[in-house]
């Protein structure tokens, strides 16, 4: 039962979280949406920031697995792997409970760099530049981590601008920015 309650806490805070903003959302919403007690929260987490980080964590593991799941099932061809990016991301700027990345709103909502939550979020930028730079190399690009970087830049900004204009398009004009960037740099070797 303790594990049920737990997941509970934590399916209802990820939805509350990424729908309305870590610092909107109080312990006290958390415990009437899920149906938790407040002594069992705290048998779980010891506080709500312990809360938001197991919630970083699990979205960070779900998110990066989707991602590649979603970029393996568009292609099985390792060239057009880093373009397929941004194939997944438009069917996610599509969906009807977008609202931009979890790990941007936290850095936004946690300005403190050396918080906790800032540090996971960060963790998370930087995983994903790492899956940018695998696929890259798979397709023998000659500078992986570089245009990975840029690639995320990309990335971060489609996925901002897909919030502001609430619409999947920004993942089109990223992709097509992409293909210039990966054209410049050469032929793959």
């Amino acid at each position: 039962m303790a594990t049920q309650a737990r997941q509970r806490l934590l399916d209802t805070a990820a939805e509350l979280f990424y729908a309305e903003g870590i610092r909107a959302v109080g312990v006290e919403r958390i415990l009437a949406e899920s149906g938790v007690g407040r002594a069992s929260f705290y048998r779980h987490f010891a506080s709500k920031d312990e809360l938001v980080i197991e919630v970083l964590r699990r979205t960070d593991t779900a998110w990066r697995d989707w991602l590649a799941t979603r970029v393996d099932t568009l292609t099985d061809t390792a060239g057009d792997k880093p373009l397929a990016v941004f194939d997944a991301l438009e069917e996610r700027f599509g969906r009807q409970d977008f609202r931009g990345c979890a790990f941007i709103n936290t850095i936004v909502e946690t300005a403190d760099p050396s918080s906790l939550a800032h540090h996971v979020a960060h963790e998370h930028k930087e995983a994903v530049i790492d899956y940018l730079a695998g696929l890259l190399e798979a397709a023998g690009h000659p500078a992986p981590r570089p245009m990975a970087q840029a690639l995320h830049l990309l990335i971060d900004g489609a996925v901002v601008t897909a919030l502001r204009e609430r619409t999947p398009d920004p993942a089109r004009r990223a992709k097509e920015s992409a293909a210039v960037l990966l054209a410049a740099a050469g032929p793959a070797r």
